[in-house]
């Protein structure tokens, strides 16, 4: 079977709080561990969408609209339905995301955002930070 779960694949969340959510495959475990029998995979996605600006919109307006609020969360392999989409995000995330300690995963939450915030900024992905409509 050809493994289509990797890191950098836009997926949609199913499932939970975050359900209808995107989300980006930062680490994939096919196989499970033993605390996770079973496939899974941490993702970092948009809790928070950035909103529409226009052109009348000050600055300080605009900025506060473009914002957006990153998760982080380890979610089982069918909790996930994946796109077409990938995004190249290895070099960003590569070691810098860790979930087990409080302290280190708001760091990491920080840390997406950031890369995300450029992302946006640059109108890189542009259908990543739209929010889904269904």
């Amino acid at each position: 079977m050809v493994k289509f779960l990797k890191a950098g694949r836009v997926v949609i969340m199913l499932q939970g709080r975050m359900a209808g959510k995107k989300a980006v495959i930062v680490q994939n475990s096919d196989t499970g561990n033993k605390e996770r029998p079973y496939g899974h995979c941490v993702v970092a996605g948009i809790e928070k969408y950035p909103r529409q600006i226009t052109k009348r919109m000050s600055k300080k307006k605009i900025a506060l609209r473009s914002a957006l609020k990153p998760f982080i969360k380890v979610v089982n392999h069918r909790h996930l339905m994946p796109t077409r989409y990938n995004m190249d995000m290895g070099a960003e995330f590569k070691g810098k995301i860790s979930i087990s300690d409080p302290t280190k995963r708001t760091a990491s939450k920080r840390n997406v955002k950031k890369v995300f915030q450029q992302r946006f900024n640059a109108a890189k992905n542009k259908w990543f930070f739209q929010k889904l409509r269904f």
